[in-house]
Formats: structure tokens, sequence, C-alpha cells
């Protein structure tokens, strides 16, 4: 794993959230994105050589909104930007580590993602990415 890419934050409503972050952390939010096949909104803010994305859900049925109406707003998960997603997905599968997915889908920001189940990862949803090429 290369880095910490970005935290993903689950909140209620980007509309109150985007003015939240960007005086906390001093930043313009840069990005906002829509990925239908999660059901999310996203908004994406740089700090340092990592990220903040918020993420909203746009349907009741997504992960997003039973995390937001289980736990409430806060952190959903951390995700490691790896320089091959499939071999890293292989040696995690490997090793014992729960995938969400069997192959990478298409995430936010330009990026292939697989999620690691938090029953394998001592109760921490775990996102791998890689920048498209």
């Amino acid at each position: 794993m290369l880095k910490i890419e970005h935290l993903g934050i689950a909140v209620k409503q980007l509309n109150n959230s985007i003015p939240l972050f960007e005086q906390l952390l001093n930043t313009p939010c840069y990005k906002t994105e829509v990925v239908e096949t999660e059901g999310v909104s996203t908004a994406f803010f740089r700090t340092g050589d990592s990220k903040i994305e918020l993420l909203e859900a746009t349907n009741p049925g997504s992960p997003i909104a039973k995390f937001v109406d289980k736990k409430g707003e806060g952190i959903h998960h951390i995700a490691f930007e790896v320089e091959n997603i499939e071999a890293e997905m292989k040696r995690l599968a490997a090793l014992g580590f729960e995938l969400l997915s069997e192959t990478p889908k298409n995430g936010a920001d330009n990026k292939l993602v697989c999620f690691l189940h938090p029953k394998s990862t001592n109760g921490v949803l775990i996102e791998l990415c890689q920048e498209k090429r």
C-alpha cells in the first residue's frame, strides 16, 4: 500500500457538510460527483497528500443510507492507494481477508476500488483504490 488516499465520512446532507468542512479544513471542496452504482454523492477536499471524501446517500437502500441510519454521521472508511489493485486483492484474499467484490469497481475521483469487509479488518471498512490509467 502506497499511502492513505482518503478518509470517507458519511453525512446526511452534502449541502450542510461541504461548508462545514471548507471552514474546518480551510480549503474549498474541489470536486463533487455522483456514483450511481453505489447510490452515493461525494464531495472531495485536499489536505496535504491525502483527501477527505464526504458521502451522502442518493437513495434509502444505499450502503451509506444504511450506515447513517444505523451509526449516524461519521467516519465510514479508510482508503489506501495501491499500485496494482488486482494484485493487492489477490494478495489479501490469499491471506484470508474478505473482499466485498471479486473484481474492482468504478469509484469516484477516477479510481478503481474494492472494499474489504470490516469483520476481517477489526471492524474498519477498508477501501483499496487505484488511479484509472
